[in-house]
């Protein structure tokens, strides 16, 4: 039974390590995306050209 409680403790150490690693990555930047906001007018401007089509206002 002392096996179970050693080794949640040294999970919940390690758990602990892991997210104070991933705030420090965060807050440096390092999930920043700078060049995707730069190329996707690129790629998206085919769906909104077709979303601002005007529709046909004749009857057939």
């Amino acid at each position: 039974m002392s096996v179970i409680y050693i080794l949640i403790s040294v999970s919940l150490v390690i758990a602990v390590v892991f997210f104070t690693f991933f705030i420090i990555a965060v807050r440096s930047g390092q999930f920043d995306d700078a060049y995707t906001p730069s190329i996707r007018m690129l790629f998206d401007s085919h769906k909104s050209t077709k979303k601002n089509k005007p529709k046909s206002t004749t009857k057939e």
